[in-house]
């Protein structure tokens, strides 16, 4: 086993992540605010806070807190030590042995072991407890876990063992350039089994949960509010400065807006389309920066899926027809980037590639989209129904809006607009019992294949039924190639003429945030993992 650089920088970035704080003072030498507390605005109740079934954004948050993993994230997306101080790799890239410090804890007192990795990650792959996540474990490229999610091994074999208590041991099938990147997401977080195998599914209730991170969960009070407090038992809590975090659960971004600014919260999504206003009026709260992050409509193509959606043709016509600059200009207004393919320019090592309709005028889609219409049998004297469903929002609302009646008036097609609760609208999502779908994607590590597995046949999230086996097979060479760049290109160009899935737009983060918050925010982090440990709010 060759010892890996990653070994000396995880040192130096330990040393380098836990300064020691001078009384009342920030990080950034600012004096410190008395009051350290953080109340954000959620737009929906987070789907769970167990580190394997966790499947949202919003639940992932909160799970970062409760729950720590062998690495963090920085403020600019780089790897820092976790549970997990460093690591060895083997000459050929396929064993990982990662080195644990030893005084992690539970709240509850008990040491954190290498023991509590593998049946976290057995858990995860293991058929049973039908994680969402499931097939992140054969994304991380864990040996056998193809086969322990497929039933036919048991989770046991998975490549996955605790040499002792402080050394975890991990075999991948081949060598995966991205595996130490994975180990950031929320699925990969150690599990407490002596609170699971008594508690069972309620294990996650405050009364009941024992957590690893740097903060417990103290209420939980469902579709209104969440409440996590500094946990004491924490290995690095002499650092942390917020005591108190909490996120709220408003469905009405105006609503939620309206709080922001009577100083009920700290964060808060800048409403849709009034950020030009906003900068003026509020310069200091207004917050914007790249994201990780695509914003696509997914096209039902399963097997289930009605005759006419699995015409191409229809499918890049409704694409052909989107003016996303209008979109980005009109309806968001957020410095949201125009997206013709799935992956986003921020992602790390990936150059965009150029599909043919990114390159037209507006004009040359409309008038392509109207002819591939026709040829479906489909115009305005034979309209074309279909019905989109998006989960309760505003600004859902009104992207959906806007694209109904592009469709409308250059397709003649007729949209019936169905907006549903969060966790119902995933159900219906996942279970393919839908037309066409709003969706998101913000990457899991920062590499493509975080976006281009979603087209993989059997990718967990594959909402749209979608099967291409070139687009397989591409996938599956790219993940042990030292350039995958190549494979990339092909897989958007591929998807870009099937249209299982129609880009309409990158993210950036839209924040209004509490001006005295924002020196701590990780605006650099394209993938906005932010842990409430590492923030803080400056005296005014």
């Amino acid at each position: 086993m060759n010892i890996s650089l990653k070994s000396a920088l995880f040192a130096t970035a330990l040393a380098l992540a836990s300064p020691a704080l001078a009384a009342g003072t920030a990080p950034n030498g600012m004096p410190l605010a008395d009051d350290q507390t953080f109340t954000y605005r959620v737009l929906d109740e987070h789907s769970s806070v167990d580190p394997q079934i966790v499947e949202d954004v919003s639940g992932s948050e909160i799970v970062r807190d409760l729950f720590e993993g062998l690495f963090n994230q920085d403020r600019k997306g780089n790897l820092v030590p976790g549970v997990a101080t460093s690591y060895d790799v083997s000459d050929d890239k396929t064993v990982y042995t990662f080195h644990l410090r030893d005084n992690a804890k539970w709240s509850d007192g008990t040491p954190v072991t290498a023991g509590d990795f593998v049946y976290a990650w057995q858990r995860l792959a293991d058929p049973e407890t039908a994680s969402p996540y499931q097939w992140f474990i054969e994304i991380m490229g864990v040996k056998n876990g193809s086969a322990v999610m497929a039933g036919d091994m048991p989770p046991s074999e998975l490549g996955v063992k605790a040499i002792d208590d402080h050394t975890l041991e991990v075999t991948l099938e081949a060598p995966r350039p991205y595996f130490p990147l994975t180990t950031t997401h929320a699925s990969t977080f150690p599990s407490p089994k002596w609170v699971i195998d008594k508690w069972g599914a309620d294990w996650t209730k405050p009364e009941h949960i024992v957590s690893n991170g740097a903060y417990v969960l103290t209420e939980h009070v469902p579709q209104e509010r969440s409440v996590r407090e500094r946990n004491p038992m924490y290995w690095d809590n002499e650092h942390t400065i917020i005591d108190k975090v909490t996120a709220l659960v408003i469905n009405d971004e105006n609503v939620a807006f309206t709080r922001f600014k009577a100083g009920e919260l700290d964060r808060t999504e800048i409403p849709t389309g009034q950020y030009p206003v906003l900068k003026k009026e509020m310069p200091e709260a207004t917050v914007v920066f790249p994201r990780l992050c695509t914003y696509y409509y997914t096209i039902n193509v399963s097997d289930s899926a009605p005759e006419f959606l699995k015409d191409k043709r229809v499918r890049q016509a409704l694409s052909y027809a989107i003016d996303r600059d209008i979109i980005v200009n009109n309806v968001t207004q957020g410095g949201q980037i125009p997206a013709y393919t799935f992956t986003p320019a921020a992602t790390a090592n990936f150059e965009v590639p150029t599909v043919d309709y990114a390159t037209w005028t507006q004009q040359e889609r409309n008038t392509k989209a109207m002819e591939l219409m026709a040829e479906a049998g489909y115009g305005k004297d034979h309209p074309l129904d279909l019905t989109l469903i998006y989960n309760t929002s505003e600004g859902h609302k009104k992207i959906a809006i806007a694209i109904s009646q592009m469709w409308k008036q250059t397709l003649g097609v007729n949209v019936t607009l169905e907006n549903q609760e969060w966790k119902t609208f995933l159900q219906t999502r996942g279970n393919k019992d839908y037309e066409v779908a709003r969706a998101g994607w913000c990457g899991d590590y920062n590499e493509a294949s975080t976006f281009l597995d979603l087209v993989d046949t059997d990718s967990g999230y594959n909402d749209a039924g979608y099967s291409n086996p070139e687009v397989d097979r591409l996938l599956a060479e790219a993940k042990t190639m030292d350039n995958p760049q190549p494979n990339y290109t092909k897989v958007e160009q591929i998807i870009a003429d099937d249209m299982p899935i129609i880009p309409i737009y990158h993210y950036t983060g839209n924040y209004l945030m509490n001006p005295q918050l924002v020196p701590s925010w990780p605006v650099e982090n394209v993938e906005q993992n932010w842990y409430s440990k590492d923030l803080y709010k400056v005296a005014k």
